[in-house]
C-alpha cells in the first residue's frame, strides 16, 4: 500500500454507504427515486425533482464524460505522484448526475475535457473510492470494473 497516494478516507454513514462500499463488488451506486427514476447526488432523503421519499440504491453503469479538470502540481504530502488531474465526471445515465473525482491509470498531459472514461475503484480499509480512467477505445481489452489500486491523486 505505499505505492498508494495519501489519502484521507471519507466517514461512511448508513446514509452513504452504497455509494463508498458498492465498489467492493464492482459497483458504483448512486440513490434513485423509484417514482420518478432520478439518480441522487450526494444522499438526499428526498427527490430533489419530484420531492418524493422512495428511494432505492441502484446501480450505474460507471461510464462517464471528463466536463473540467485541474493538475494539481502541489505536493501537499510527499508523494511520487504529481502531478495529478482532478475532475468532475458526469455520468452517462443522466444529465447533471456528477462526481468529483481523480483520473487514474493516465498521464496528466493526457486528459481532456470530452475525454471518455469508466470507474475503477481505489480500495482502502473498508471504503472503495471511485476514481475514473480513460475508457478504452471500442475493439481494446479492458481490464475489470472492480480494479483496486490504480494511479491517481488526491
Amino acid at each position: 500500500m505505499a505505492d498508494l497516494p495519501f489519502r484521507v478516507l471519507p466517514r461512511v454513514t448508513a446514509n452513504n454507504q452504497h455509494f463508498w462500499r458498492g465498489g467492493e463488488h464492482g459497483r458504483l451506486q448512486f440513490l434513485r427515486c423509484v417514482p420518478c427514476r432520478t439518480w441522487i447526488h450526494p444522499p438526499s432523503p428526498v427527490c430533489p425533482s419530484c420531492y418524493r421519499k422512495e428511494l432505492e440504491v441502484a446501480a450505474v453503469s460507471g461510464l462517464a464524460t471528463v466536463l473540467t479538470y485541474t493538475l494539481n502540481h502541489q505536493p501537499w504530502v510527499p508523494a511520487p505522484d504529481h502531478p495529478y488531474a482532478i475532475a468532475i465526471v458526469e455520468l452517462d445515465e443522466q444529465p447533471g448526475l456528477r462526481l468529483m473525482t481523480n483520473i487514474a491509470n493516465c498521464s496528466a498531459d493526457r486528459v481532456a475535457i470530452g475525454m471518455r472514461v469508466r470507474v475503477v475503484f481505489e480500495a482502502r480499509e473498508d471504503v472503495w473510492i471511485p476514481l475514473f480512467e480513460p475508457q478504452a477505445p471500442e475493439g481494446r481489452a479492458q481490464r475489470g470494473e472492480a480494479e483496486r489500486s490504480p494511479s491517481g491523486g488526491a
